[in-house]
């Protein structure tokens, strides 16, 4: 049998059909109840409509928009990376509302899709394609910060179950999520990346417990969550036991991957909010603020260039790409909320009568967290110089 080619111009012909059809869902179905949704949520803004924008994700997956790029036996389209692309870039155009189910649907179902069971596929992604089961990330500690070596959270086998300990913390949307991929230390005496475990763990249950973290913006959407003898069960292990730090390095490349293109148009919409904003208040004038927002806007391309060329990439990255990314955007959101700060001047040092944050006082609190969360800007440097430029290993006690 001869393949068929598809020439450039056939895919080029069925992207645009995909672009259009995929703009007009989102015309269409962006109205009546959905319709006050639109620009609410993201980081530091996980509060707004929480239920409506839960609402609203399962919407999108009775209609098909939800996984688009998983194999059509779990549910998904089979879409390109292109196609995946497009869908996220209309998703950002359009100014839907943020996905309250990103961590499930980004992050543990491409993982389990690489590196689970077929059990574990049966059983956790419908939940994720459909929305029924939200999902938190269990990865930093007090005393390892971005430092996921050095975890100290253990478990261990009790009769058909493991039993966890310890405590874990920034640890987004835990007070909403169903359940939570824990990476913990599974071998007794083990350090740093050997005997680290990837567990799948119910939220819900009594050994556990979830406390908010009070950010600098007023609102809470990080936790800190404590696990005191809780249980899951013995099979819910993704990968071989021992095998976690494999298997969390995968979660943390597709954590950076394609849906960043559709974060680029929303940091795109708000550096042109704050260039209308300089132009109304009459801070553009100043040539060194105008020289920020264009310097800014340099960057933003630059940001969309690395993702484009580095996209096609899959699986576990070894080449140090998903720490390059990490390092380009966190850098450059922050340097926004600075620039906002800049264009407000004296204005960004007051509240309203009410003492509440205006939006670009948010952007710029909430943004200080950007180099942080995630792997920290020392960390991803770590990683690069070490794994791709050869360097000696920093020195650690």
């Amino acid at each position: 049998m001869v393949a068929i080619q598809t020439s450039d111009s056939d895919t080029a012909a069925q992207d645009a059909r995909f672009s259009a059809e995929v703009r007009e869902w989102l015309a269409e179905n962006l109205n009546g109840e959905f319709r006050e949704l639109r620009g609410l949520g993201g980081p530091g803004r996980e509060h707004e409509a929480f239920d409506e924008r839960l609402a609203w994700d399962r919407h999108l997956a009775a209609s098909g928009w939800t996984c688009l790029g998983w194999p059509k036996e779990y549910g998904g389209r089979e879409a390109t990376v292109r196609q995946q692309v497009i869908f996220h870039e209309e998703y950002a155009k359009a100014n839907a509302p943020a996905r309250v189910s990103h961590v499930g649907e980004e992050l543990l179902g491409p993982t389990v899709l690489a590196f689970g069971t077929q059990a574990q596929k049966d059983r956790f992604l419908p939940g994720i394609r459909n929305v029924t089961e939200l999902w938190c990330q269990g990865y930093s500690e007090p005393g390892a910060g971005s430092d996921l070596a050095a975890i100290s959270t253990a478990a261990h086998l009790d009769g058909d179950e493991w039993s966890i300990n310890g405590q874990k913390i920034w640890t987004s949307l835990a007070h909403v999520a169903d359940w939570c991929f824990v990476v913990a230390r599974t071998e007794k005496g083990s350090s740093r990346h050997k005997g680290l475990s990837y567990l799948l763990v119910p939220m819900k249950q009594p050994g556990i417990e979830v406390r908010p973290i009070i950010q600098l913006t007023g609102t809470s959407e990080f936790n800190e969550v404590f696990f005191d003898n809780a249980r899951t069960a013995a099979d819910l292990v993704v990968g071989a036991p021992g095998d976690g730090w494999r298997i969390a390095m995968g979660t943390l490349t597709f954590e950076r991957g394609i849906s960043t293109l559709g974060q680029q148009i929303r940091f795109a919409r708000e550096l042109a909010d704050i260039e209308a904003l300089a132009r109304r208040i009459g801070a553009a004038d100043d040539p060194l603020i105008a020289d920020r927002i264009d310097r800014a806007w340099v960057g933003l391309r630059v940001l969309r260039a690395h993702a484009l060329r580095t996209m096609e990439g899959t699986g576990v990255d070894d080449g140090g790409q998903a720490s390059v990314a990490k390092l380009l955007w966190a850098n450059w959101h922050r340097g926004l909320g600075e620039l906002a700060m800049a264009v407000l001047g004296a204005r960004g040092l007051v509240a309203d009568e009410d003492d509440d944050l205006n939006e670009w006082q948010r952007l710029y609190l909430f943004t200080r967290a950007d180099t942080i969360y995630g792997g920290s800007n020392e960390v991803q440097r770590n990683i690069i110089s070490e794994r791709v430029l050869g360097l000696p290993r920093e020195a650690r006690p």
